[in-house]
């Protein structure tokens, strides 16, 4: 997991020329996973970049860690990339992708959100994850607060 973390986070840099701007971000987050009928709650942090692509467009890096409230449970480690519109000069709205390793597993996920600038520094986000398993796959369905930098 180390490799592949160095690794997309090298990519990025080397994308990444001094005219274009970017934006960090941290966040915590939570919300419901559920599958096959149940549901839990669900508590996470999250990093990242945002690399402007133009007036209109970002791409970036997504890291992740997130743990379902439920005895039992590990934490999901997840590294994958985001990219989508600007649809104003607060909001955001994209796709999302990438792996995510929990129990000595390696799962894949895509996903969904909007971002919203709640000032200069401080942003909300909704966001729907969906883990792809080989049996049943799990949704999340989360709400977070992050600041940007």
């Amino acid at each position: 997991m180390k490799k592949l973390l160095i690794t997309a986070v090298a990519v990025c840099a080397m994308a990444a020329s001094p005219a274009m701007a970017g934006e960090g971000r941290v966040e915590a987050r939570g919300g419901i996973a559920f599958a096959d009928g149940g549901e839990e709650a669900f508590a996470g942090l999250g990093a990242g970049y945002d690399f402007d692509l133009g007036d209109a467009a970002f791409a970036g890096v997504d890291l992740g860690m997130d743990k379902v409230l439920a005895d039992g449970t590990e934490v999901l480690w997840s590294v994958g990339a985001r990219g989508g519109v600007k649809v104003s000069d607060k909001g955001k709205l994209y796709a999302l992708g990438g792996v995510g390793f929990a129990s000595g597993e390696e799962e894949a996920y895509v996903g969904a959100g909007f971002q919203q600038k709640l000032n200069d520094y401080i942003y909300g986000k909704l966001e729907y994850r969906r883990i792809l398993l080989d049996g049943t796959d799990i949704n999340f369905v989360g709400v977070g607060v992050g600041a940007a930098f």
